[in-house]
C-alpha cells in the first residue's frame, strides 16, 4: 500500500496557547498576546516548513533514544506478524516530534495517515465518519487528544479494543443500534497534558511514550541537517548557537535557523557561524538561554519591581500585561525547568539562575525559604 496523507484539520494549539485581551488595569500591555519568537505553538506557515523538513523514516529520527528503541522493536514486530501496529500514545511539551513520530510509524508500516484533532471532533458522528472511513492498517492521529469530549471517547473504546463501533438509527421508539466492523487500524495520540487524558482511555493505549526535551547536541544535529535541507550554509559553530538557545525543542530550533538565515542573507555574508547566529539571535531578542523580551520582562518583575518578594500569580500577570492562564501555561514551563522561576507556598520567587542572568545581586540570598516571613505580594499591596 502507498503511502498517503490527509489533513482532516489541523492541530489545536496548546491549552492557554493563544488567549486574547489583559485584564483592564494601569499597567501597559498588549491587546493581545504578541508573536513570540520563542512560542512552540504551530503557526500555519511553520506547518508548512516543517512538513518538509520532518524525518520520514525512524533511522532519521534523531534524539528520544528510548522512545526509538522501543518503537523500532514494536515496528519490527508487527511487520513479522502482519498486523497493525498496536495503539500509542505521545506525551510531552509542544514541539519535541509527537506529530513526526506518528507520520514515521505510518511510513515504517507502509499505511496511510490521517489527521486530525481532538477539537476537531465534537460530536460522536465525527469520530464515527472518520473511522468507518479508514483503510486496513491506516494510522488515525489525533493530536490534542486529552480534549476530546466524553461523546467522542465513548465511540472509540470498542473501536480500539474490537475494531467495531455502535451506532443509533433513528430517533425515538423506532431507533435501533447497528454495530459496524472496522479494519485493523493504529490509533496514535499526542498529548501535552497526560494528566487530562482519562484513565479509560489511556489505558486501552498499548504503548504510552514520554517524550523528553532535547540535549544541545541533539539540537545541533538537528539544525544542521534543517540547514542542508533549507539550502543554508551552517558551520559546527553557528549550529550550536542555535542549538544553544532553542530551550530544548526541535521546532524552536528550525524556527531559529530561518529567523537567522533571514539576518546572514539580508545582513551577512550568507553563512551561519557562531558570530553571525548570536547576532541573528539577538536581532530577534533571543538571548544565550533561550529567553525573548517577554521571558526577560517577567524576571525583571520578579527581581527588580518585587525584589525577590513571592508574587502571587495574579499580581504576576498584570505585571505583564497577561493573563494568568497564559503566564502558568505559556511562560512559566521553561522558565521552573530552567531554574529561572520557582514556586512557593507564597508565590513565584526568582531563582538563582534569575539573578545570575540579569546580573543583579539577590537581597534575599538563594534559599526561597529567606523570605519566608515577608508577606506576599497581592494586588492592592
Amino acid at each position: 500500500m502507498s503511502p498517503r496523507r490527509e489533513i482532516l484539520a489541523p492541530p489545536s494549539a496548546p491549552d492557554g496557547g493563544d488567549p486574547d485581551g489583559v485584564p483592564s488595569t494601569g499597567e501597559p500591555g498588549p491587546i493581545a498576546r504578541e508573536e513570540r519568537e520563542v512560542d512552540v505553538a504551530m503557526l500555519e506557515r511553520d506547518a508548512a516548513v516543517e512538513a518538509g523538513i520532518r524525518p520520514r523514516r525512524l533511522g532519521e529520527f534523531v534524539g528520544q533514544g528510548a522512545v526509538r528503541d522501543h518503537l523500532e522493536i514494536v515496528l519490527e514486530a508487527a511487520r513479522m506478524r502482519g498486523q497493525p501496529v498496536d495503539h500509542l500514545l505521545f506525551a510531552g511539551p509542544p514541539g519535541l516530534g509527537k506529530t513526526t513520530l506518528a507520520g514515521i510509524v505510518a511510513a515504517e508500516m507502509g499505511a496511510g495517515i490521517r489527521v486530525t484533532s481532538g477539537p476537531a471532533l465534537g460530536r460522536g458522528g465525527d469520530v464515527a465518519a472518520l473511522l468507518t472511513e479508514l483503510q486496513p492498517g491506516d494510522v488515525l492521529f489525533i493530536d490534542e487528544i486529552h480534549r476530546l469530549g466524553r461523546a467522542v471517547e465513548e465511540i472509540l473504546y470498542p473501536a480500539m479494543e474490537d475494531f467495531q463501533i455502535d451506532i443509533v438509527i433513528g430517533k425515538g421508539p423506532t431507533a435501533r443500534s447497528v454495530r459496524l466492523e472496522l479494519p485493523p487500524f493504529t490509533l496514535v495520540g499526542a498529548t501535552t497534558r497526560t494528566g487530562l487524558v482519562t484513565g479509560p482511555l489511556r489505558d486501552r493505549f498499548g504503548i504510552v511514550e514520554s517524550l523528553e526535551l532535547y540535549g544541545t547536541d541533539e539540537l545541533e544535529l538537528i539544525v544542521r541537517r534543517s540547514a542542508r535541507l533549507l539550502g543554508v550554509a551552517c558551520d559546527d559553530g553557528g549550529a550550536k548557537e542555535i542549538a544553544r538557545r532553542s530551550r530544548g525543542t526541535p521546532r524552536l530550533a528550525i524556527r531559529l535557523l530561518r529567523r537567522v538565515r533571514d539576518y546572514v542573507e539580508v545582513r551577512g555574508s550568507g553563512t551561519i557561524t557562531r558570530t553571525t547566529a548570536r547576532e541573528g539571535c539577538e536581532a530577534f531578542g533571543i538571548d544565550s538561554l533561550g529567553l525573548d523580551r517577554l521571558d526577560r520582562r517577567l524576571l525583571d518583575v520578579l527581581c527588580v519591581r518585587f525584589a525577590g518578594r513571592p508574587v502571587g500569580l495574579t499580581t504576576l500577570a498584570v505585571s505583564v500585561g497577561e493573563e494568568p492562564e497564559t503566564v502558568e501555561d505559556v511562560y512559566e514551563p521553561y522558565l521552573l525547568q530552567a531554574g529561572l522561576v520557582m514556586r512557593t507556598p507564597r508565590g513565584r520567587v526568582p531563582g538563582p539562575a534569575a539573578w545570575a542572568h540579569l546580573g543583579i545581586e539577590d537581597p534575599g540570598g538563594t534559599d526561597p525559604d529567606a523570605w519566608a516571613g515577608a508577606p506576599a505580594a497581592t494586588l492592592f499591596g
